[in-house]
């Protein structure tokens, strides 16, 4: 295959990766106080939404990591954005609690089981034997990269339709539905991107026994610890959609001007993957995630015990910044250890359903406590209780990529 077409066939799976998660998941991230205000809703029950995602999700891994090992990616990837489109005119409607469940539960399908499984194969087999970091960081950055794009854009939609004056709640409804129909055509316009540039296939698995029957026993036992890193990870990414709330209570920003330093924020996402993903395969993923949990442990335990103040601004913004920066490297390195515990490229999809059914268990459960746990403390108190939590799940991550660390070097001497 030509290097160009390489390259466009790792530009879409790029593009993609954000389109099908930005409308489930930019909008009540970038926009939270916009979208409780114009849905009618509390935290509590948009994290209940994010429950049945999340249940629906786990479902959905390991039947999706078959089909990944079975069918072309490009196919399963433009019916996955085509879909989720679908979802967006709904969402457009302003559905109550009840029907963000459903919608949330229909995303569940269209984002994991045709999608999730595909776009990590297709990443894999792009990055070869030694460029996993480098795969897996690009495809991480380049997502941030545009994730921020379309942030800014949307708060740009939003700021021009809610005009400057104090907002009505017919205009705030009005703007935040602007901002979904802008997420709703973009991810429509990928799919068809995609039916385009993508390679028409890939290599299927053979049809073994058991699609974890290519796994060898050590490799197997390996990828639970990596799911449980995976958890770790996939908690502060979850908790990303809480700092705008923070900007609003601990610094009383306004809701635009919270969601314009999110968006501003998310710029960090390339840079951060992508160094992450070049450390990574200099030193290996699972040492470059220890030191990027410790990271994100500090600044979770600054930003749980200090309170805001005018003198103490800066100070906890470039926490914030750095926590960011922290979890974004995260998504950048996690799935680079597919190399390191040596899963076989045949079964690639059955490793990443495995990973990932346990792994973001917290679309399941993180939610509904974050809710619970700013709704039962209104405010900053709430918050910092949240970073807290936070702080404890960091110190699990570390500990467990050392001890990921520890037996993929034993493996190592072993076969040596």
């Amino acid at each position: 295959m030509p290097v160009w077409r390489q390259h466009l066939g790792l530009l879409c799976i790029i593009l993609a990766g954000e389109a099908v998660f930005s409308l489930p998941f930019h909008i009540p991230r970038f926009f939270r106080p916009s979208v409780l205000e114009a849905f009618g809703i509390s935290n509590t029950a948009l994290g209940d939404a994010f429950a049945v995602y999340g249940l629906t999700a786990m479902l959905s891994y390991v039947p999706g990591g078959w089909l990944a090992d079975r069918y072309p990616a490009r196919r399963l990837i433009v019916v996955a954005l085509l879909a989720t489109a679908l979802g967006g005119l709904y969402l457009a409607s302003f559905p109550g609690p009840s029907g963000l469940r459903w919608l949330y539960g229909w995303w569940g399908v269209t984002t994991i089981l045709l999608f999730w499984a595909a776009m990590i194969r297709a990443t894999r087999e792009w990055g070869g034997a030694q460029r996993q970091g480098r795969a897996f960081g690009l495809l991480e950055g380049g997502r941030g990269a545009l994730a921020a794009l379309l942030a800014s854009l949307a708060v740009a939609v939003l700021a021009a339709a809610l005009g400057g004056a104090v907002p009505e709640h017919a205009d705030r409804v009005a703007a935040v539905r602007e901002v979904i129909f802008f997420y709703t055509a973009l991810t429509a316009v990928i799919a068809l991107l995609c039916a385009l540039g993508l390679p028409g296939g890939h290599a299927v698995a053979g049809s073994g026994p058991h699609p974890a029957s290519g796994l060898a026993d050590r490799s197997a036992g390996r990828l639970w610890l990596q799911a449980a890193v995976v958890v770790c990870a996939y908690c502060g990414y979850k908790a990303l959609d809480y700092y705008t709330l923070y900007l609003v209570r601990g610094f009383g920003f306004d809701e635009v001007d919270a969601a314009g330093h999110m968006a501003a924020a998310a710029w960090l996402r390339p840079l951060a993957a992508v160094l992450a993903g070049l450390l990574a395969d200099r030193f290996r993923p699972s040492l470059a995630l220890c030191g990027l949990f410790a990271l994100g442990a500090a600044c979770a335990l600054a930003l749980g015990t200090v309170t805001p103040s005018a003198a103490l601004r800066g100070l906890l913004l470039g926490e914030v910044l750095l926590s960011v920066a922290a979890v974004y490297a995260l998504r950048g390195v996690y799935f680079a250890l597919l190399e390191e515990t040596a899963v076989p490229h045949a079964r690639t999809g059955f490793a990443v359903g495995l990973v990932s059914v346990i792994g973001f268990t917290p679309d399941v459960f993180f939610a509904p406590i974050a809710g619970r746990l700013l709704d039962a403390e209104p405010g900053l108190p709430g918050l910092q209780h949240l970073f807290l939590l936070l702080a404890g799940i960091a110190l699990a991550g570390l500990a467990t990529s050392a001890w990921l660390a520890r037996r993929t070097v034993r493996a190592g001497e072993e076969t040596a």
